[in-house]
């Protein structure tokens, strides 16, 4: 595994991260936890989830399964640098009510606590607001991760889904307040069919010292050779995939996609792994493997060299928007 800081901090992580939506819904706790081994023996550092994952009535089971991983012991804990998440209703006895969601003072107490005992550590290394909160203000926001902080309960606060000026607002509110270096890290959707955070996310993120580090890299699916599998196995694509391919334009592109890696003797969901370690900012892609066999895929990306005619073959195929404001100005 090859290891980057975290952004401006001295924080070293994979350049891939560990994603554990799948475990649960998907993938089962034993499945899960011989996953989170291999990633670990990899050399994978930074997993990430969220308090949410689990979903609907199961929400908080993905913590749980991490928690117990966790409770197996053997330097667990202490290798993984642990990334949560803070924004979805997490009700109050199973029950939405007020102030079980978003990012009030009130909630991001409660939602730390709850996630640490789901978590069965002391501690979370990187906190992440899941979603910007229109209706609270950053000073309140960065009053309770002080607080936090303080307590030794967060080490880290990142955002997710963050549009630039959010990250400039949060940023600079944590500048003049002082006591707080503010955010280090935004979750993006960011793969070679949705480049659009290379319009102001990305500038955003590396103006104010901000790790990069792209969710759905392979576009759910769309970019893990998708065609070539309905061909060879008759399966035929689901949810994102099917309602992506169903543009003639983009399946299209997708096929251009492929024929362009096959004729380099490259897997497609390889090479969009790839692709993205070669995007300035990017500190790694989050990889949410359901199999073993898939996490071994991911982490064969990490040591494949793209040639720049490849690399030029595939902003040909799906070009970026370019940098704002020249994206949609002279």
């Amino acid at each position: 595994m090859k290891y980057t800081q975290l952004g401006r901090t001295g924080l070293k992580v994979g350049r891939l991260v560990l994603g554990t939506m799948n475990f649960g819904p998907q993938t089962d706790e034993a499945d899960s936890h011989a996953i989170m081994d291999a990633a670990l023996d990899a050399g994978i550092n930074l997993f990430d989830t969220a308090n949410v994952y689990g979903w609907g009535e199961n929400k908080g089971r993905t913590e749980e399964i991490i928690g117990n991983w966790f409770a197996k012991g053997g330097g667990r804990r202490e290798k993984v640098v642990l990334g949560t998440k803070v924004y979805a209703d997490m009700g109050a006895g199973g029950e939405p009510w007020p102030n079980t969601d978003r990012l009030s003072a009130v909630n991001i107490r409660r939602a730390v606590d709850a996630s640490l005992k789901r978590l069965r550590t002391d501690h979370i290394d990187l906190y992440q607001f899941h979603h910007i909160d229109r209706a609270t203000s950053f000073d309140e926001i960065w009053q309770a991760i002080d607080v936090l902080v303080q307590q030794g309960k967060v080490v880290y606060a990142g955002s997710s889904n963050f549009p630039g000026y959010k990250i400039a607002q949060a940023n600079e509110t944590a500048a003049r307040r002082g006591g707080t270096i503010g955010l280090v890290s935004e979750q993006c959707l960011y793969n070679l069919v949705e480049r659009r955070a290379e319009m102001e996310v990305i500038p955003a993120a590396r103006e104010y010292g901000l790790g990069v580090i792209p969710w759905s890299p392979l576009q759910g699916g769309l970019l893990g050779g998708v065609l070539r599998k309905q061909v060879e196995g008759g399966r035929r694509a689901s949810g994102r995939a099917a309602d992506a391919l169903a543009d003639p334009v983009l399946k299209g592109k997708v096929q251009a996609y492929e024929d362009l890696l096959d004729t380099h003797g490259i897997e497609p969901g390889e090479a969009a792994l790839a692709w993205l370690l070669t995007r300035p900012g990017v500190t790694g892609p989050i990889v949410g493997p359901r199999t073993a066999d898939q996490l071994a895929s991911a982490l064969r990306a990490v040591e494949l060299e793209l040639s720049p005619e490849l690399l030029t073959g595939l902003d040909e195929i799906f070009p970026g928007p370019g940098p704002s404001p020249e994206a949609f100005a002279w």
